[in-house]
């Protein structure tokens, strides 16, 4: 079992996050967010996995606004799981709080769709989240990754990658 995991890919480190934002052209995606009252536990802080559903949310409107649904996409039989996640949360978001999220498809890697994230404040002065996220196309019937993409849906996401 250890050698299982000695060759198992690993998670960048958190460096790894700030090094990707550095070299990344701009071109975000901007989804904004409020913090309400089911977002937060009980002192009115939001929850780590609130940010989470607000970056899927976001990826999936960013695609939509270049014409790739999200339904579309299972009605052809691809889903996008994610695979790799790594995050870093510098400030609490408050009960109240409006944010924008910022996402941009950083690259196609052979089959890895790796996107970026940022989460701030509506003015740009405060960074609550940053992250990087890794999807895979899945054949959803077979339970397979997808070596080939659709064209439609490679031309699509060639326009977001950089």
């Amino acid at each position: 079992m250890t050698e299982e995991k000695d060759t198992q890919p690993q998670l960048p480190p958190t460096q790894a996050i700030a090094r990707l934002s550095e070299k990344s052209p701009e071109g975000w995606f901007e989804y904004p967010v409020r913090a309400y009252p089911h977002h937060t536990d009980y002192a009115g802080i939001v929850w780590h996995g609130t940010y989470l559903i607000w970056m899927e949310e976001a990826r999936v409107e960013s695609l939509r606004a270049i014409g790739v649904n999200f339904a579309d996409l299972v009605a052809l039989g691809c889903d996008l799981p994610v695979v790799e996640l790594a995050l870093r949360y510098h400030k609490p978001m408050k009960l109240g709080t409006e944010a924008i999220v910022r996402t941009r498809m950083l690259e196609m890697d052979g089959v890895r769709l790796n996107w970026e994230y940022q989460i701030q404040s509506r003015d740009g002065q405060e960074l609550y989240l940053t992250g990087v996220v890794t999807l895979v196309t899945v054949d959803i019937e077979k339970g397979r990754i997808i070596r080939r993409l659709p064209e439609s849906v490679k031309d699509a996401l060639v326009k977001l990658s950089r």
